[in-house]
């Protein structure tokens, strides 16, 4: 390990545990302590691989408090990991406020790469993967999940969003809704685990078998959504314009249903746009 103090932001597995790389064990049995997102789970992985260096509450309700005084210890000469609870930390994860003022503070930060949900979902998807955007978890209430895709309507890069499973149902229809029931997407589910699933087809068709099978509502799931064609962005920005315009002199559903007629646009992706 490095002689200088350093801040290692190390990826855990996501699932199998045989996914923690030599270099990552090698590196959380060197640090003076680890900080981890929440203490009892990373412990029964550090315990698994007998590591019994101590931990760090840093989690996203103290990590604003606790970061000048994570920082200190490096500038003390200490070197320190951070882990989230699965995958790699910052990605939907606390710690980007850590290692922000750790790099304020002119301390080394090294990534020690591993496991990513969402990259490993990508890999298996066969959707377009050379531009995508991630957008981590929707908003948890329907009003604000449904606003946030109807603002990605249009997108054309490969979208990639993870979700619970209290949620999946609701996310799906609502994706339906925003995108068009014949979008092509792809359901990863408890990747890497025992019951791993990677479902494919359309929108409409990959919520029927969610609705149709309990054990596909159970677990974590990265859902991946092929961007909107080239002719679907134009359709969608000139409906947009067209609503603007139309929506300062008619009622909001009037001037979407009169923009989506004229453009080709899908009228719900223009309301409230």
């Amino acid at each position: 390990m490095s002689a200088v103090p350093t801040l290692y932001v190390v990826a855990t597995p996501i699932g199998n545990l045989a996914d923690l790389t030599p270099r990552a064990q090698d590196v959380l049995r060197s640090v003076a302590a680890i900080c981890a997102e929440d203490t009892r789970r990373s412990g029964q992985l550090l315990a698994h691989f007998g590591i019994q260096q101590p931990l760090v509450a840093l989690h996203d309700h103290n990590e604003d408090a606790l970061s000048q005084r994570i920082v200190a210890r490096l500038l003390a000469g200490e070197s320190l990991a951070l882990v989230s609870d699965a995958g790699t930390p910052l990605v939907s994860d606390p710690g980007y406020r850590l290692v922000r003022a750790a790099r304020e503070a002119g301390i080394r930060v090294s990534p020690v790469p591993g496991a990513c949900a969402a990259i490993a979902a990508l890999s298996v998807a066969g959707l377009p993967s050379d531009r995508f955007t991630f957008e981590g978890f929707l908003p948890a209430k329907g009003s604000g999940r449904r606003e946030r895709l109807q603002g990605l309507a249009g997108e054309t890069r490969t979208l990639v969003f993870y979700e619970s499973s209290h949620r999946i149902t609701e996310s799906l229809a609502d994706m339906v809704a925003a995108f068009g029931a014949e979008r092509p997407a792809v359901l990863a589910r408890e990747l890497t685990k025992l019951f791993e699933t990677v479902l494919d087809g359309t929108l409409a068709s990959l919520l029927q078998q969610v609705e149709a099978d309990d054990n596909q509502r159970k677990g974590e799931f990265v859902v991946m959504v092929q961007g909107a064609a080239d002719d679907e962005q134009a359709q969608l920005a000139a409906g947009r314009r067209m609503y603007a315009k139309l929506s300062e002199h008619l009622p909001p559903s009037t001037a979407a249903k009169l923009a989506a007629e004229l453009t080709g646009a899908p009228r719900k992706a223009l309301y409230g746009s």
